[in-house]
């Protein structure tokens, strides 16, 4: 058994789509195949620009390093533009600007960062539960939202 690239329901690996959604399941070759992880390793550095690039991707998975350090760098920044803004004495417009233009991508990577320990993006928002659930490792293996992005990334 596989998952549907689609809809990431359980389907059989022969399939040539997925019965539920009709997402196509063909690899190059003919052979039905799962969805490979970006194996790029995540660092201070590029995970800012990595979410940024699925900015509105809600299937797939997100390691816990991932969401975390996403976190971290754009609190980071908006902390800066906020100091630079009081130092300016300018209002926090360029603050709220960039904290609602994080807001989709935030809310995305929280979602994949749920579907790495198997479970829905509705738990997001629920706040306490949410929190312990973005806490823990995610379920080793393949799962019903995608490949394990351990597996293949550092």
């Amino acid at each position: 058994m596989v998952f549907c690239r689609g809809c990431a329901k359980q389907i059989d690996e022969t399939a040539l789509s997925c019965p539920g959604c009709g997402a196509p399941q063909v690899a190059n070759g003919g052979v039905a195949a799962t969805a490979v992880a970006d194996n790029t390793p995540i660092t201070f550095g590029n995970v800012f620009p990595r979410v940024l690039k699925k900015y509105a991707t809600f299937q797939g998975r997100a390691r816990r390093k991932e969401y975390w350090l996403f976190l971290l760098v754009s609190t980071l920044i908006s902390l800066a533009i906020a100091v630079v803004e009081a130092l300016a004495g300018d209002s926090q417009i360029l603050t709220n600007i960039y904290n609602w233009g994080l807001l989709l991508p935030t809310i995305a990577v929280g979602v994949r960062r749920l579907h790495d320990s198997d479970r829905s993006g509705w738990w997001l928002l629920l706040p306490i539960v949410n929190l312990i659930f973005l806490i823990q490792d995610g379920t080793p293996g393949d799962n019903r939202f995608g490949p394990n992005p351990k597996a293949t990334s550092v």
